[in-house]
């Protein structure tokens, strides 16, 4: 999703101004934070002791000092993007010389965040608090449908039927809700929130707060056009389930069409800056095994390829989650997943003139199926569950269809769909 970022804006049009990125990309979490639909927030699944720990994580490619920042083990933070976001704004004043006001807590000594990127528990719901953000009580995020797959879940173990975490037999969220944003300025925002896995360990701490597992954001700069190696290439062959799978689909996000340069740019004398951004979702033990967002960077930055091309490595069929299972690949969840993200890329000549631009949604899942939504350059909202060369027929009666957002009515309105 493109936007314009603050700084195009002065003070007397702050009004009036459209968002900057970090401020859409949480916009959209904070949407499916608030919907039951959704893993995260109201909604959240429960851990084996049926308590809701909330974990959420922004990134930006540049603008702020701590650049990504996690928070982890909330009970109750009503939005824990919105914590997120705040210490990562306040990052200003934590990193720099300003002195940090006495803590009012009585039982924990927490003036600010400090220097520090990864907050848990109490210590993180006391800057909720310090901050204004809204708390509640536990009891918000239960839901009687996460309840009930809690309590199957954990008799399906006690039977000798597999983990408590996962099924073959049923749909058992293991994902996360992401969001990534552009704005005009070129900045790429990632916004990543979860409950985590399903009767997951209580304590346990996934992928999605921590930085460069299940999320990253950097913008770096390249001598020359855009990559030798970042032609446009299309995703192997889909990962299809089994007639008793069809109902299992995991909570990620596709590669519709990938990034590919403009042959017409020379590269002498030209410089190429790449921002890029990702949001990850699925087995998240896994993604912190590979530091899959991370790698994903690192393929696309010292790897000469493009941003999309390096997330299909890393997320793809047989890429680097699924080789991360090794051959306990499909027998309980481990190393399935995919990741949502943008690429954009400004090419300057001498002069520091701007000859090129480019921006494309850069995606990609090694599971069955792939919750996700963006909306293209012409308004329209365009929203998948499968790969789209696959013809998956009476799944999904909204598949791969465009629908303007202006002419939406009833129903529709209530939706929350991540970008």
């Amino acid at each position: 999703m493109h936007t314009a970022s603050p700084a195009a804006y002065d003070a007397d049009a702050h009004a009036s101004r459209l968002p900057s990125a970090l401020e859409t990309a949480t916009f959209a979490v904070t949407l499916l934070e608030n919907n039951p639909l959704f893993n995260s927030g109201h909604g959240a699944v429960f851990t084996r002791d049926g308590i809701n720990e909330l974990e959420a994580s922004v990134m930006v490619s540049r603008g702020y000092a701590k650049r990504g920042v996690g928070v982890t083990g909330l009970r109750r933070v009503k939005n824990p993007i919105k914590l997120a976001k705040a210490i990562l704004e306040h990052g200003q004043a934590d990193l720099g010389a300003t002195r940090a006001t006495q803590s009012t807590a009585a039982d924990l000594n927490v003036p600010s965040a400090q220097g520090h990127g990864l907050i848990h528990g109490p210590t993180a719901e006391t800057l909720a608090v310090r901050y204004g953000l809204d708390m509640v009580e536990p009891e918000y995020f239960f839901t009687q449908k996460r309840w009930d797959e809690h309590v199957r879940g954990l008799e399906r173990e006690k039977a000798g039927k597999g983990l408590g975490t996962w099924s073959a037999e049923e749909y058992l969220p293991q994902g996360t809700c992401g969001a990534v944003a552009l704005d005009s300025e070129g900045v790429v925002c990632a916004a990543t929130s979860t409950g985590g896995l399903t009767n997951k360990l209580t304590g346990r701490i996934g992928d999605t707060p921590v930085t460069g597992a299940g999320f990253w954001a950097e913008e770096f700069t390249e001598h020359g056009g855009l990559s030798a190696g970042s032609e446009l290439r299309r995703p192997g062959p889909a990962v299809l389930l089994s007639a008793s799978l069809q109902a299992l689909m995991a909570d990620c996000f596709p590669t519709p069409f990938l990034y590919a340069p403009v042959p017409s740019v020379s590269r002498s004398g030209v410089t190429t800056t790449r921002s890029i951004g990702t949001s990850g979702t699925g087995n998240g033990d896994s993604f912190m095994r590979v530091s899959a967002a991370r790698t994903f960077g690192s393929i696309a930055r010292f790897g000469g390829v493009s941003g999309a091309a390096a997330l299909s490595r890393v997320a793809g069929p047989s890429g680097e989650l699924q080789k991360s299972a090794e051959d306990r690949w499909g027998l309980a969840g481990e190393g399935e997943g995919g990741m949502i993200g943008i690429e954009c890329v400004v090419v300057r000549d001498k002069a520091g003139n701007v000859v090129e631009t480019r921006s494309e949604i850069i995606q990609d899942h090694n599971c069955g199926g792939m919750f996700r939504a963006w909306v293209d350059d012409h308004g329209s909202v365009l929203v998948r569950v499968w790969r789209e060369q696959d013809e998956v027929s009476g799944v999904y009666a909204g598949e791969g269809s465009a629908e303007r957002i202006e002419e939406w009515a009833g129903e529709k309105r209530s939706l929350a769909f991540s970008v």
